[in-house]
């Protein structure tokens, strides 16, 4: 049924071929169909310039509001719900935190939790697993969809809040939330169905995680992503160590090291997303897809494909990134986070000054482990990252970066964490090894 198993590919219209992008050929061809939970805007840009942003009034009334490790921005129109027979299979009856519905050919995802991004609680993850289950070995089944609600995020990630209470409390929360979160995204991964991700709005954290391992993944203007997990004291998880290095060139580890967003077209040009629509014209595709009859994968690719010929914004701009890609390469190729932070004190530019301004603000735990992250998840399959990660998440749950991070970000917002261990310097090799160690009879696997 054209599913998503197989290499992660970079999409071939991506744009992205101006000669500053050097990369070697794995690298070029290696990003796939197969992204804690949640993110705050720590490397963010500017119209069309770099521009660090730790904390600030947007992320922290979305924080407000979202009670998520989220950021605030405002997108477009939801992708809409499409007039057609409905057969409702959520539990609840009021304010379900997620819709699973059979519309057409397809049954439909809609992650429901609007007033909070839609960030993804265990609730949600423990209702979508099963169906998509179901929805994999039902033969009138034809493809899934996943939006979102409410028009100013497809998900922004988890509920940070309740696991670092449940971490102080030393609830099994901490355990099975990541656990379950991870088992999710691999089942997306090697889901048989064809998964259409329509992350319209903000998408970070857990969001990246059900949709970036889908077979299809269509962003709007209205697209916000964003892997920011080191300025909290965790690392870019929900496979993150799987697609982040696969992108073009050193890119996914720029992305990873300072939290750094993209938005709109440059989320397709940078190949995390396989196509781009005009947000207001998601109804519509959604519409079409529910439409097909007995749509094989290339008939699904089909109709995103016409959809994406027929928008023309943002078509002639360069991506956001693509002047950098030089620098990007050149100075996030080292194998040490110092040597990173030396490159970019050697290059001076402007835009490595802004860089190391935010790299300096994130926790060194983080940076060290998620940098080795990448670059052992770049030789590894889905499920041992997955594994992996698990095992980083746990060690994150036991170590003092994570709350310190929450401190600053969620409770007393004061933008100002006190890391520890406070500098590069003092975190060590076996400070790092000791992350990646296994769990022993609580690894997670598959």
């Amino acid at each position: 049924m054209g599913g998503n198993s197989g290499s992660w590919k970079l999409c071939h219209d991506s744009g992205l071929t101006s000669d500053r992008l050097k990369r070697s050929a794995t690298e070029t061809r290696a990003v796939g169909r197969s992204g804690p939970s949640g993110g705050l805007l720590v490397g963010a840009r500017g119209s069309r310039g770099f521009r660090s942003a730790v904390g600030g009034s947007a992320v922290q009334s979305a924080v407000a509001a979202a009670v998520c490790f989220g950021a605030a921005f405002l997108g477009h129109g939801a992708a809409g719900c499409v007039a057609a027979p409905v057969e409702r299979m959520s539990v609840h009856t009021e304010a379900p935190e997620v819709l699973l519905e059979r519309m057409g050919c397809a049954g439909v995802i809609t992650l429901n939790r609007p007033k909070v991004l839609n960030a993804l609680s265990m609730n949600m993850i423990r209702q979508i697993y099963p169906q998509l289950k179901k929805w994999e070995q039902d033969p009138e089944t034809f493809l899934i969809i996943i939006k979102g609600a409410g028009g100013k995020a497809f998900c922004a990630g988890g509920d940070i809040r309740v696991l670092s209470e449940a971490k102080r409390a030393k609830q099994s929360m901490t355990r099975v939330y990541f656990r379950e979160e991870y088992t999710l995204n691999n089942a997306i991964a090697s889901c048989q169905k064809p998964y259409v991700a329509l992350i319209d709005g903000i998408t970070i954290g857990g969001g990246v995680g059900v949709s970036i391992h889908g077979r299809f993944r269509v962003a709007t203007e209205s697209t916000l992503f964003a892997m920011p997990e080191t300025g909290i004291g965790l690392f870019p998880d929900v496979g993150g160590g799987y697609f982040l290095p696969r992108l073009p060139g050193k890119l996914g580890y720029f992305l990873a090291l300072t939290g750094f967003r993209l938005k709109g077209r440059d989320v397709h040009r940078a190949g995390i997303a396989t196509h781009f629509v005009d947000s207001e014209k998601l109804p519509k595709l959604e519409e079409e897809l529910l439409a097909l009859k007995s749509p094989s994968a290339e008939d699904i690719a089909g109709v995103l494909e016409s959809h994406q010929a027929q928008s023309k914004m943002d078509q002639d701009k360069s991506a956001i990134f693509e002047e950098h890609m030089d620098k990007i390469n050149s100075c996030f190729s080292a194998n040490s986070v110092e040597q990173i932070i030396e490159n970019l004190r050697q290059d001076g530019s402007p835009f490595a000054i802004q860089q190391l301004k935010v790299i300096n603000k994130m926790s060194p735990t983080s940076l060290k482990i998620t940098l080795r992250q990448l670059m052992e998840g770049s030789s590894k399959t889905l499920p041992e990252v997955l594994t992996m990660e698990y095992r980083l998440s746990q060690a994150c749950m036991e170590g003092h970066d994570f709350d310190e991070g929450v401190r600053a970000v969620l409770i007393d917002k004061d933008q100002s964490p006190k890391w520890n261990p406070a500098s590069l310097k003092e975190v060590t090799n076996e400070d790092v090894n000791g992350y990646f160690k296994s769990l022993g009879s609580l690894d997670l696997k598959f």
